[in-house]
């Protein structure tokens, strides 16, 4: 009986591994389609998202969004690019705020809103799910490269 129940857990955490590989390769990091940047690289966008550069690598100023209302996407997001959870990116953030630093991304209340901002702030980057990209963005970095 043991047995059997170890043989359960194992199979829905390897589900829910696998799901959550699976729903992070849908992410995309994306820009405005007139932002110069063409390209980043996942330690441009770990320096961005986490506040080492605020800016692209024309020298412009980079507006990093993060979603508000969807933690299951941001968690994936930061875990997928950091590889830390969503309370320790957040506790990185609450001393790097004291500090004075650096400022934490811009929060968007859901994806609709982000693409909305992205689509009318040149400077602006943001991840996203890919199938939610239109012409008006330009994909500048994915997770399953």
């Amino acid at each position: 009986m043991i047995q059997l129940n170890l043989l359960k857990t194992i199979i829905v955490i390897g589900a829910l591994i696998f799901a959550s590989f699976v729903s992070s390769a849908e992410l995309v990091v994306v820009v405005n389609k007139n932002n110069p940047t063409s390209i980043l690289s996942r330690s441009q966008v770990i320096d961005l998202y986490m506040g080492k550069y605020v800016a692209f690598p024309d020298g412009s100023k980079a507006v990093p969004v993060d979603i508000e209302d969807d933690l299951n996407t941001r968690t994936k997001f930061y875990a997928s690019l950091v590889g830390m959870p969503l309370a320790r990116v957040n506790a990185y953030w609450s001393k790097v705020k004291f500090s004075g630093r650096a400022r934490p991304p811009t929060q968007q209340k859901d994806e609709s809103a982000i693409l909305a901002f992205v689509m009318e702030t040149e400077n602006a980057i943001a991840y996203v799910r890919e199938s939610s990209v239109t012409d008006d963005l330009k994909i500048v970095y994915r997770f399953d490269k």
